[in-house]
């Protein structure tokens, strides 16, 4: 813990994280006297822009590598590479420990210099004499909103971890211990009302600074981190607030939603910002991380049939076209481009199947694809998320009519015909929505996480262990050719799944180790 406190340097250039082309053309300052920072307008506006750059960072693997492999840890996604070591990724997707690995490690580490440099601006900008308020005041809620995220995060995977608020030093957080996950979660929740009551709506915001947090997603967030804590009631009254701002809609299309034409649409909260701008890192590669290793990807990441069996039975043709491409589909895009019996090869794919959500078009690929430039914005938060939480809250306090209006209003897009239950079985259909409509998008696992089935249990405990219905479908019952045939990942993926350990992720060793012992690990790890 106290390797994150070690230094700070506040960075321009390489770290802008922004789509503002104003943003991009500014040199790399490298390191700066906090004294003497924080002077003037520019050097505010620089150092909030590391702030955003710190959601995901600069490359695939300090924090971007997680979220498939937080996919990888259910019932939609498998490793699906095999023809190169798994050791990166097998003892997380498979529960088997992975409290010693880098992928865990780097997550930690960078949510909490993240942190750090929000707690930066914090704790510097208001002294600085910069006479702008109104933009005073909109960074500093724009960095109460991103610390709130990475806490957020943080907290949904590990638990309750130390809340550091200020420009510590390393003697300053020696013994440091982790707060409970209640006094994490009321923390992010103040940081989130803040935020929402000094950040402007989307609308307000004029053109070259779309993508700043807004206070759609402000209360976008609020609402769910209240649903994750099952305060239904909360939750529904401020994600009521999103939905009748007006402020967004959905996209006539559910092909839309994924494209690079469709960045920081009408149904967009929030998503990092990707840029393919010669000479700086600030474009994406999830795309390369989950392709098709027959196409210049590293497959790592696979749907799973059991996913796409959820589609078929749903009848949704739609989204299941515009979230799976497997071996020997044809590929068709808004281009008009085509690739004709797209090849997945199954020797080197479990699945054979790859998420389509990430696919980029030949024609639209930066060049070298492997590198950091490819400009599809990552999606983080979107409308049809919020509409669907909506209908969690107002079905578990019983309004189960604004629950049908907002499940339908999801399904009406993907021509599916709407849901009249109410009770139990509207719960049910707004959680199979759920898995539909955000697959492949990071969101599976912490909902399985925290939802409770009808025997008491966790939905996730449901699904593996040794008697889970995800391990008995793929050792037992599945007949898909692909899966069943490469067991060089094997098909009993969530055997050692423990109900009272894997509820959430271990602390990363290393952690533990450096804090001599104050931070301590999730229990039976």
């Amino acid at each position: 813990m106290k390797k994150i406190f070690i230094a700070l340097s506040i960075y321009a250039g390489s770290y802008l994280f922004t789509s503002c082309e104003k943003f991009l053309d500014r040199p790399a300052l490298g390191q700066e006297n906090l004294d003497t920072y924080f002077q003037t307008e520019e050097e505010a506006l620089k150092q909030i822009a590391g702030c955003y750059q710190g959601v995901f960072w600069d490359d695939w693997w300090q924090v971007a590598q997680f979220y498939p492999a937080s996919d990888m840890a259910t019932d939609d996604m498998w490793m699906n590479n095999t023809t190169q070591s798994q050791s990166s990724y097998i003892r997380t997707a498979h529960y088997q420990n992975p409290s010693q690995d880098d992928l865990l490690k780097n997550y930690w580490q960078y949510r909490y210099k993240a942190i750090l440099r929000s707690n930066v601006v914090l704790e510097r900008l208001p002294e600085s004499p910069i006479t702008n308020e109104e933009l005073r005041e909109r960074i500093l809620a724009e960095a109460r909103f991103l610390r709130a995220f990475q806490y957020f995060e943080l907290v949904k995977n590990f638990g309750g971890v130390p809340i550091i608020e200020s420009l510590s030093m390393p003697e300053e957080v020696q013994g440091v211990t982790r707060n409970t996950l209640e006094e994490c979660y009321a923390f992010i929740e103040k940081e989130l009302i803040a935020a929402a009551e000094g950040l402007p709506e989307r609308s307000k915001y004029p053109s070259a600074d779309i993508g700043r947090a807004t206070k759609g997603a402000a209360l976008g967030y609020l609402g769910k981190v209240y649903l994750y804590q099952n305060k239904m009631a909360e939750a529904e009254e401020v994600l009521a607030q999103v939905i009748s701002s007006g402020e967004y809609d959905l996209l006539d299309n559910f092909d839309k939603v994924w494209t690079i034409e469709h960045n920081n649409s009408i149904e967009s909260l929030f998503e990092v910002q990707y840029s393919d701008a010669v000479g700086y890192n600030l474009g994406g590669r999830l795309s390369v991380i989950t392709g098709s290793r027959n196409d210049s990807g590293w497959s790592w990441s696979g749907p799973t049939s059991d996913l796409e069996n959820a589609f078929k039975a749903a009848g949704d043709e739609i989204r299941l076209r515009a979230t799976i491409i497997k071996h020997g589909d044809d590929v068709w895009n808004d281009l008009g481009e085509a690739a004709k019996n797209y090849v997945i090869a199954p020797a080197e794919h479990k699945s054979a199947r790859i998420n389509r959500k990430f696919y980029i078009p030949h024609a639209q690929r930066a060049v070298p694809y492997d590198g950091n430039r490819n400009k599809l914005n990552h999606r983080l938060l979107r409308f049809a998320d919020v509409l669907l939480m909506y209908a969690e809250a107002a079905n578990a306090t019983g309004n189960d009519g604004e629950a049908r209006n907002a499940l339908n209003r999801v399904r009406e897009r993907v021509n599916l015909n709407p849901v009249s239950s109410s009770g139990e079985a509207l719960r049910q259909a707004i959680r199979d929505e759920r898995r539909l409509e955000l697959a492949l998008e990071h969101q599976r696992l912490y909902d399985i996480r925290r939802w409770n089935d009808s025997n008491g249990k966790k939905v996730i405990a449901n699904l593996f262990g040794p008697n889970g219905s995800f391990v008995r479908y793929n050792t037992e019952i599945s007949t898909d050719t692909f899966e069943r045939t490469n067991q060089r990942e094997n098909s009993n993926k969530g055997t050692s799944f423990n109900e009272s350990r894997d509820l959430l992720f271990p602390i990363p060793n290393s952690e533990i180790v450096l804090s001599e012992g104050s931070i301590v690990q999730n229990p039976n790890f």
